[in-house]
């Protein structure tokens, strides 16, 4: 698994062992990331400068992507330990701890935080939690009117977002959706 484009573009990233965490396919990762810069709602200032929010971040994946591509910093909300380590290790090898930040937390009971541009969320798949998350999070204040979420879930997993739905596409097991806070 590699950081795809960007300053860390070639980046090797580790996962931790076993199958507690289940990194975002390459593949997904880039149709993600293209669809953000090339959507008539995004664009490349869509990152640059972002505040982003890496929420299950297992790898770090999304947030180390999202900070090659130029977003400002990632706060990265993780709790399993094994994924912190090879989480902790990833952002040391890309060489970002001066724009990252870990939380070791439950992303279901989150700690305060401050409203981000962009929130990803890469829960277990078929469990209902993105809902979940996405009360949590607001209550605990990192997610704002015009934060842009985005939630990688199972293919049939039925996700009833609030606010407006910019795009949402299939790629094998999993689907990604991607909408705007109302």
């Amino acid at each position: 698994m590699r950081i795809i484009a960007g300053t860390l573009r070639g980046k090797s990233l580790a996962a931790p062992p076993g199958l507690a965490t289940r990194p975002t396919a390459q593949r997904m990762r880039q149709a993600l990331f293209d669809m953000l810069v090339h959507a008539p709602w995004g664009g490349r200032t869509l990152l640059e400068g972002a505040a982003v929010l890496d929420v299950f971040a297992g790898t770090g994946a999304f947030g180390l992507e999202a900070l090659s591509r130029g977003a400002a910093g990632a706060t990265f909300i993780e709790n399993d330990a094994a994924a912190l380590a090879a989480l902790r290790a990833n952002i040391a090898a890309c060489r970002s701890e001066a724009r990252a930040r870990v939380v070791a937390a439950d992303a279901l009971r989150p700690p305060k935080g401050s409203p981000q541009t962009i929130v990803f969320m890469d829960p277990p798949y078929d469990q209902g939690i993105v809902k979940l998350a996405i009360a949590a999070l607001r209550a605990a204040g990192w997610i704002a009117g015009d934060t842009l979420l985005i939630a990688e879930t199972g293919r049939a997993e039925e996700v009833a977002p609030g606010g407006c739905v910019l795009a949402q596409r299939a790629h094998g097991v999993a689907k990604v959706i991607v909408w705007r806070e109302a």
